[in-house]
């Protein structure tokens, strides 16, 4: 009888390691940075080669199971087909369908997005951001490669409340180009049946912090309730030269000092200009007023030929008394975004563990300690070609987060990644009643 039995327990460890083993590899892979292709979602041949990501420190004990791995050479594309299966696509994409709570039902937001590469980090922003309750206007910058576009068109086609601007411009960096860029949305999204209350504007390389419905507090919180967010300042001397003297575009890449240094009349209706951040949260009153007002038409002609327009005209306008939700007192409040500026490492930050690209460090996985503490709205910025792992971790914390602020049942395709960790303990457990 005891021979009986430990041949019957030896069969039981055996058949236990062997589910182990195959669990392992199944796992492997099923559980992937990017959703599993499908006949939705093109992708072109993956290598066999992987490599395991760094820690995601910023994940609690327990969390659901960081334990993704990023396959070296894999190009598994989000590029979607025009004809592609609209709720398997949602399902796969692991897009939140249904609104989290009523206060976030009763608060739409709009989203500004502008975008020009990365079509994987777009794709994991905008179901970051997305709620169904909520709308969104893609700008695509004109110059993109046609073959990006036609995949968001796509990807669009598949949400009612998301859409691509009606005028697209070929924006270039610091010119007026990426001003008229959210003009346009603005435009766009005023006529939509959508009653949004605040818009916010996004570039492609952003990410969230908080979650939608943090947002939503936040913005209804008493020091922000019908108040515009423009962080900045009366214009300091060592920015005068961007509206004393006229700029002009170069050919969609640059921008440049026109002729010899022509300078600039005074600003429209005695304006004083500010200097600040080129992102923002408004209100709809406030955004009727920019997109009617003589004095924002006017200010917005005048800044044509000025550098990085964006960066004084959103603030310059929010000092003026008559302007709905206007702060003429306002300073730098408003915790938009979480950045690291070179010029500020040593003080508001002890320097950037990725690469820094035109001043603003492009964020590793280790300056993540530091975004989560910040708890700005967003942090820029990302980049998948340079420090993947950054994002993979960032997304799956933030959507953990997410869905335990949830008050509706969670549907199992919100989820990003299956709980393998725990499958593999019950395995083990089970081994070892017999060891």
């Amino acid at each position: 009888m005891v021979q009986l039995e430990n041949t019957k327990c030896s069969f039981l460890f055996c058949l236990g390691i062997c589910i182990l083993i195959c669990s392992a590899i199944y796992l492997k892979a099923k559980i992937s940075n990017t959703p599993l292709p499908s006949p939705e979602l093109s992708a072109q041949s993956p290598t066999t080669t992987t490599a395991p990501i760094k820690t995601c420190d910023i994940l609690p004990p327990g969390s659901p199971g960081y334990i993704r791995h990023r396959e070296e050479g894999k190009k598994c594309s989000y590029e979607t087909k025009p004809d592609a299966n609209c709720t398997r696509l949602q399902s796969e994409l692991h897009f939140i369908m249904s609104p989290l709570s009523k206060e976030e039902e009763d608060f739409p937001l709009a989203f500004i997005l502008t975008i020009h590469k990365e079509l994987e980090t777009f794709v994991r922003l905008l179901r970051a951001i997305y709620a169904p309750q909520n709308v969104y206007c893609i700008h695509i910058d004109s110059k993109a490669p046609e073959q990006y576009k036609e995949s968001v068109r796509n990807l669009a086609r598949c949400f009612p409340n998301v859409f691509l601007v009606s005028i697209s411009e070929r924006v270039t960096y610091a010119g007026f180009s990426r001003l008229q860029a959210d003009i346009n949305c603005m435009k766009d999204l005023v006529k939509s049946p959508r009653q949004w209350r605040r818009v916010i504007n996004l570039c492609g390389q952003d990410f969230p912090i908080q979650s939608n419905l943090e947002l939503v507090q936040y913005m209804k919180s008493p020091e922000w309730k019908d108040r515009n967010m423009t962080p900045g300042v009366k214009q300091p001397q060592s920015m005068m030269h961007r509206t004393a003297l006229k700029y002009k575009e170069i050919q969609g890449t640059h921008v440049a000092v026109k002729g010899k240094g022509e300078k600039k009349t005074p600003a429209p209706h005695n304006l004083e200009i500010y200097f600040g951040t080129a992102y923002y949260s408004l209100t709809r009153a406030f955004v009727e007023f920019v997109l009617n007002a003589s004095v924002a038409k006017d200010l917005l002609e005048w800044s044509r030929d000025t550098y990085s327009p964006d960066e004084h005209y959103w603030v310059t306008l929010n000092h003026v008394k008559e302007a709905p939700g206007s702060y003429t007192e306002g300073q730098w409040e408003g915790n938009i975004r979480a950045i690291k500026w070179r010029d500020q490492e040593g003080t508001a930050h002890e320097g950037c563990k990725g690469q820094y690209i035109r001043d603003i460090c492009v964020f590793a996985i280790d300056d993540l300690p530091w975004l989560i503490e910040k708890q700005s709205m967003f942090a820029n910025k990302f980049e998948m070609a340079s420090f993947p792992e950054a994002l993979d971790c960032l997304e799956q914390w933030h959507r953990n987060k997410v869905l335990q602020q949830a008050s509706v049942p969670i549907q199992a395709s919100w989820r990003l990644s299956e709980e393998a960790a725990e499958a593999n303990r019950s395995i083990i457990s089970t081994v070892q009643q017999c060891a």
